[in-house]
Parts: C-alpha cells; structure tokens; sequence
C-alpha cells in the first residue's frame, strides 16, 4: 500500500542546523510522522529549546549541541548521539553558512568558513556516522543520508556568492562519491537542491522577493515546509529505496527555466 511505502515510523533521524529554516521544517515533518529526531545546533540551549518545541507536535525530539565549523565538532556531535541511540536511520546534513562579496573583496577566511561548514562537515558527520548508519542498514530498510545542497550549486546567481556555490557543487558531487561507496552498504545517499524557501537569509514575503520568485520560478511562489518534508520523508521511506546518488531540484521549476 501507498500508506506503507512513505512509512518512516519508529526512525531515528538526525538534522543537522535543524533550529530554523529548511532544518527546524524537516525535523518538524519528522517528528509529525514518528521519528525520534535530533536536531544539531551550536546553542545547546537554543537546540534544546527547539527541540521542546517540535516534540510537542506529537513525536519525540532531542537538542544537541555541534559546532560544525571545529573539524572536531562533527565526532563530538556523534559521540553524544551514540550515548543515546545505537543506529541511525536517517541523517540529514543541513548546516550551512554563507558569505559574499566580490572577487577582490572576498578573504580567506571567509571562503574557508563556508567550505568547513557546507562541505568538509557533511562529509566528516557522514563519516563519524558510519556505524550508526550500517547498524540501521538492511537489504529491506536502507540507511539514508540526505544533503542539503541548494540551487546555487546548479547554476550561477547574478549576486557574487563564490565559496557558497562552489560549496554547494562540491556537495552535489561529494553525494554522488559517497553513493557510490556507501550503496554497496544499504546506505543510500542523495541531495536536495533548494530553491527559495522562507529563512532568515531569504524574506519570502518581501516584495523585492515576491516579484523575483513570480518572474523567474514557473510555478510562482517560494518553497513550504510540505514541500521539503516530502522530499525527505521520500528519501527516507521505502518509496525512495531506490533513489541513489541524486541531486533533487526542489526549486519549483526554476533552474529547469533557466
């Protein structure tokens, strides 16, 4: 049945950056269809507070602290998910950073701040998780592991974004390298590439924003929780056993305009 395909019940999921945006609405869609989700942030307090909140919508979620821009931050951040769960269904990489400028304006610093978070972290927490996700992992009920990438990895923006898109791409790849290992494992791995979504980077209600989103998305209006919570639950449910290896525009139709 259609019912039982998109079934995550009884999951274990972890959300990284999942206190706000496109994280806090995925970790939302989990814990409304049953899984024990773990949301990641740099705040304990922040996390554990976000997390008292989603679990009133009727599941089950726990705050835990990660600064993902330490290269020792992704152990720790899976370490403290071992003292309390012996496998991990679902892990969704989600922290982002960003900085722009233009090319002679944009440092180091700032290019190597994106690059920690938006790439060496995923792979480093996908890393950690490993045996977290092998001891989910059957031939019937795969591990997922789902990248938050975005469309600026797909094409170029009229704004200078650099280390932001390059990340992003990187990521895309990053996926499909880490599908190809981690298939032979039961451990699929695919990417969502957003487009715009309401977010504290992105005011989806403005009307510079508006008026972008009704020129240049075909289906003329930003991305809603529903719209990522779907994706994901598909990813990590037995309708998308398999999906491996993938970049899913979730964009409605924008980069598919272009």
């Amino acid at each position: 049945m259609i019912s039982t395909l998109f079934d995550v019940t009884g999951k274990v999921a972890l959300v990284t950056g999942g206190t706000s945006g496109i994280g806090r609405m995925i970790a939302e869609g989990f814990v409304r269809n049953g899984v024990k989700t773990y949301i990641a942030a740099r705040d304990l307090s922040r996390a554990e507070a976000a997390a008292g909140e989603l679990s009133e919508q009727g599941g089950a979620c726990v705050g835990l602290a990660a600064d993902l821009s330490d290269p020792a931050g992704p152990a720790a951040l899976i370490d403290a998910l071992k003292e309390r769960e012996s496998r991990l269904d679902c892990l969704v990489n989600n922290a982002g950073a960003n900085a722009r400028g233009s090319i002679s304006e944009m440092g180091w610093e700032a290019w190597d701040g994106v690059m920690d978070v938006n790439l060496r972290a995923p792979f480093l927490v996908t890393q950690q998780a490993l045996p977290l996700l092998r001891a989910a992992a059957t031939a019937e009920a795969h591990a997922s592991v789902i990248n938050i990438g975005s469309i600026g990895g797909l094409h170029i923006p009229n704004w200078e974004a650099y280390p932001y898109g390059a990340s992003k791409a990187a990521l895309h790849h990053l996926t499909r390298a880490l599908a190809k290992r981690l298939g032979h494992d039961q451990i699929r791995v695919n990417a969502i590439a957003p487009g715009p979504f309401p977010s504290a980077r992105i005011d989806t209600g403005s009307e510079a924003v508006r008026a972008s989103i009704e020129t240049y998305v075909p289906v003329n209006r930003a991305g809603t929780a529903e719209d990522v919570q779907g994706v994901c639950i598909f990813l990590a449910s037995r309708a998308g056993a398999y999906v491996n290896g993938s970049t899913i525009p979730l964009d409605g139709g924008y980069i598919a305009a272009l």
